[in-house]
């Protein structure tokens, strides 16, 4: 560029354009989102236990997180609303039995875990969910084929208690289908559905436990007020009359018990002495100087 006629210069190397923000990988986001631990960043390991909107952590991971909260660095903001090991689930998984071998040359390496149904890879590429009170995790069309068609038309006018159960078909455990299935790592729409499930069901067992606990403190002060009650003994008038007798008779038997003694034993049960002439020494006390 000075002006020799040997080179022209374009637009692009004078102006220097805003780069472009980089993108992230999706496919890797969905990889990391299957394969490892939301909360430690690990890789899955079992125990791998899930909360209420579907995350997957390892067991360990989610102790520690209770231990200290401050432990991770976003262990707020990912599974803030875990409490205690009461909010997961334990899952039942079934590990892939195609293994990924150091001759293998493979970009993705298999999936850990598989559906034992359909023996689909636990990868993302097929939606999976787990049995909330079992904790067994199959493939939502695996599950699907083998339960049947959806009984949402036949459970809309029941109660969720009189619904007829299905059994788990690996342990054989009852669950509702409608009310006990938990879909894993949902998409963004599902997971605020999910989210606003939780808070809902929170507020509900907050407001029993209050009842709850009002219903112990009323039992509680009925009992206090039963043990406040004084209840006034009852008088027999031939109790009172033979007690009154043996008190007589105790006494009688006291005169003529000191009436035998000498005065050198009856000093002793006398009074302290006012006498003149004894000192501090010998006041109150029997000596033959006093």
């Amino acid at each position: 560029m000075g002006n020799d006629g040997g080179s022209i210069p374009d637009r692009r190397d004078l102006v220097k354009s805003k780069p472009k923000a980089e993108q992230a990988d999706k496919a890797n986001q969905v990889r990391a989102r299957w394969g490892f631990c939301a909360l430690s960043k690990k890789p899955l390991q079992e125990p791998v236990v899930s909360c209420a909107l579907g995350r997957l952590y390892n067991k360990d991971a989610i102790i520690e997180f209770l231990l200290d909260r401050n432990v991770y660095g976003d262990g707020d903001d990912i599974c803030g609303h875990v409490k205690s090991l009461k909010d997961v689930k334990t899952l039942t998984l079934t590990p892939n039995p195609v293994k990924a071998s150091s001759s293998d040359d493979v970009d993705i390496p298999p999936a850990a875990f598989v559906c034992p149904l359909t023996m689909k890879e636990m990868n993302g590429a097929v939606p999976f969910l787990y049995i909330t009170t079992c904790g067994c995790v199959f493939s939502q069309a695996g599950l699907k084929a083998v339960l049947g068609p959806s009984p949402q038309a036949k459970a809309d006018g029941q109660e969720p208690g009189t619904r007829e159960k299905d059994l788990c078909p690996q342990c054989t455990k009852k669950f509702d289908r409608v009310e006990d299935l938990c879909t894993i790592n949902p998409g963004p729409e599902e997971e605020e559905i999910m989210m606003e499930k939780l808070a809902a069901a929170r507020a509900s067992k907050a407001k029993s436990g209050k009842k709850r606990k009002a219903a112990v403190a009323e039992i509680f002060d009925t009992k206090d007020k039963k043990r406040e009650r004084v209840v006034a003994p009852s008088t027999n008038p031939s109790i009172a009359a033979s007690s009154r007798i043996v008190v007589e008779g105790l006494a009688e038997e006291e005169k003529k018990r000191l009436a035998h003694m000498s005065d050198a034993v009856k000093s002793l049960y006398q009074g302290k002495s006012t006498k003149a002439d004894s000192n501090w020494i010998s006041r109150g006390t029997f000596t033959r100087y006093a």
